[in-house]
């Protein structure tokens, strides 16, 4: 039975959506089956691996009863990854979702047919706290969250994890935390070790042990649609999510 992890954090530009695609890459490229889930109405990890949001069968479909699992789902160019693509009807599914019965969990009742057919199943979620991340917390067994290593790195973490404990009590009672990933790292400034130094505090024994460095080569990837590891495999960037991909197979052995 594959395990769901909900990759979240409301604020945008913490690498949520590079960490999702590479870790889902490194993950296949270790021999485990990768489904990624792109909830993003932006789409950026469907482009991110090479494809089309404008064509095919989307989560969109899955979520408001329009496709089964089996016909949305499609086999990237990369090995032992698959994808459930972000589409444009996404952006208005909220409101669409409103309405509809058991809104916050279509989500997972669309996995369920899917989960036991892959090792990891890894959605990247909006860079916000509504109904499309609610269905992922509720679809999800663990979450990961990505914090950039800046000056605003904590904020809104205590609204998120608010989040996290009226999911828990509502909805999702099993929901844990997979853990922490430290983004934009650069060990040459001090202010990076005093934010590393805060987020072990509030995150004890769940941080990951490499954290993703700042790379011109990460930033480049997405725009040729393919993973770091198969852009530039030999970058600091392709290594350090390799080594947190392995970490998180040991962790789930």
């Amino acid at each position: 039975m594959g395990k769901i992890i909900a990759v979240v954090n409301q604020k945008g530009g913490v690498g949520k959506t590079t960490s999702t695609v590479n870790l889902a890459a490194a993950l296949g490229q270790n021999g485990k089956k990768c489904l990624l889930i792109d909830l993003d109405p932006q789409g950026n990890a469907t482009s991110g691996v090479g494809q089309d949001k404008r064509q095919g069968k989307t989560v969109y479909d899955l979520l408001i009863g329009q496709a089964k699992p089996e016909e949305a789902v499609v086999k990237t160019a990369f090995q032992n990854l698959w994808l459930l693509k972000a589409g444009l009807g996404l952006a208005g599914a909220e409101i669409e979702l409103i309405e509809l019965p058991r809104r916050e969990n279509r989500l997972k009742a669309a996995l369920a047919a899917l989960r036991p057919q892959y090792d990891f199943l890894l959605i990247d979620c909006p860079p916000a706290l509504g109904l499309l991340t609610l269905n992922a917390l509720c679809a999800a067994d663990t979450l990961l969250v990505p914090i950039q290593c800046e000056y605003y790195a904590l904020e809104g973490l205590a609204q998120l994890m608010d989040t996290v404990r009226r999911v828990r009590r509502t909805y999702n009672p099993r929901l844990d935390m997979e853990g922490v990933l430290l983004t934009m790292y650069d060990s040459r400034l001090n202010l990076t070790q005093q934010v590393v130094a805060e987020v072990k505090k509030y995150f004890p024994r769940k941080v990951y042990s490499t954290p993703i460095p700042r790379s011109v080569r990460l930033a480049e990837a997405p725009g040729f649609g393919r993973p770091i590891s198969y852009y530039d495999r030999s970058s600091r960037g392709a290594k350090a999510y390799d080594e947190v991909a392995k970490e998180m197979i040991k962790q789930n052995r």
